[in-house]
């Protein structure tokens, strides 16, 4: 397993993903949205305007907009493609989530409960311009008892699967807001939230040291993951019957204690039967965030060091996520005395996002493979 360590957050990361293509957007405790070319690791620009943490990212079905929810109290929504801002959604309290629908034409966001303001999931029509320019959703879901801390889309767009912090599911309409489905498998908080390719079923990562794997129209409880840290992330291989666990004990513990018994490690399940089969090393610190690659065939880990600088590794062995938190690997570029290294916002010479012509602002895939070399010095090795 070699492991490319990229260099793109100054703060821990809180959320990872992938578009359809295969392009990696993250976002971390600072104000700066990333995209990364997967195949060798070349950040491809940066989206700049948030003034606070941004807790969540999501891209449309063809990688066309992005769109983010900050703890600045404002959901964004960009052109994927140039960096620009199209869209600034206020809000009373931090973003936690954010999503497109199926066809890209509906998003959604929830809200913390903080500051004496209520949780709402909002729903906003890209097609209707005066719900976007008057700040105003054509619909709003009151969350009345605990927040929302997870939320995804659920099949064909018709409802919204939400997890919360006193661990229970929800399955809400995105027609009337009505829940139509309610469940509580989770003891505690639900971190996380991921689809299966297909999205009939989903899996839940929780502080109750378990993950769950669920039906994602009925919510029936299928499959228990049991671990001895909280889980902050899991994910559903596209192509095997294998989900990927990523956790931990509590950052605010990490340092009085050793990485093995933090329990840092990407923790592989069969899907099926429950069993643990392997482990990826690496952590010091929590993972935060795991994914794996939409072909299913390669992945890529990555790792936020504590310190003033986050780096990501990416890897490329079969059947590999990516993995992101606030621990980190030994062997990371380290800038010199004196060095600052500062992302490369849009316009620069990165390639863009898959899924666009050239347009006189990129050139052909891996252009950037020999700058990255002399940008950010890679370290390989196995894990």
């Amino acid at each position: 397993m070699k492991p490319i360590l990229l260099q793109g957050h100054e703060r821990s990361i809180t959320q990872i993903k992938y578009n359809r293509e295969g392009d990696l957007f993250t976002v971390a405790k600072d104000p700066i949205v990333n995209v990364w070319y997967s195949v060798n690791g070349e950040r491809l620009g940066t989206y700049m305007g948030h003034t606070g943490a941004v807790w969540c990212v999501d891209a449309d079905w063809d990688t066309k907009h992005v769109l983010t929810g900050s703890a600045d109290n404002s959901c964004r929504l960009w052109d994927c493609e140039t960096g620009k801002q199209l869209a600034l959604l206020k809000t009373n309290s931090a973003v936690r989530t954010c999503g497109f629908d199926f066809g890209g034409n509906i998003i959604m966001f929830s809200t913390d409960k903080q500051m004496g303001y209520q949780c709402f999931v909002s729903f906003f029509d890209l097609r209707d311009p005066s719900q976007i320019d008057s700040n105003e959703p054509y619909m709003k879901i009151p969350c009345n008892d605990s927040k929302i801390t997870s939320a995804v889309w659920g099949p064909l767009g018709e409802c919204i699967i939400a997890g919360h912090e006193g661990g229970e599911l929800n399955q809400y309409s995105a027609k009337s807001g009505e829940v139509l489905v309610n469940v509580k498998e989770h003891s505690r908080q639900i971190n996380d939230i991921q689809l299966s390719r297909d999205m009939t079923m989903f899996v839940t990562a929780s502080k109750d040291n378990t993950a769950k794997l669920f039906d994602s129209t009925t919510l029936e409880h299928q499959k228990t993951f049991r671990t001895e840290r909280p889980v902050n992330s899991a994910a559903l291989s596209p192509n095997y019957d294998h989900v990927v666990l990523g956790g931990g004990q509590e950052a605010m513990d990490v340092t009085t204690t050793s990485t093995r018994i933090g329990k840092f490690e990407a923790r592989f399940f069969h899907l099926a039967f429950e069993e643990e089969f392997g482990r990826v090393k690496g952590h010091f610190g929590p993972i935060n965030s795991v994914a794996f690659h939409p072909d299913g065939k390669r992945g890529r880990c990555r790792k936020a060091r504590h310190r003033s600088d986050q780096t990501a590794p990416t890897a490329s062995p079969p059947q590999t996520p990516a993995t992101a938190g606030t621990g980190g690997p030994a062997a990371t570029r380290n800038p010199g005395r004196g060095e600052k290294w500062v992302p490369r916002a849009w316009g620069g010479r990165g390639r863009r996002p898959s899924g666009h012509s050239a347009a006189g602002r990129g050139g052909r895939p891996g252009e950037g493979a020999e700058r990255w070399a002399q940008e950010s010095r890679v370290l390989e090795g196995g894990i």
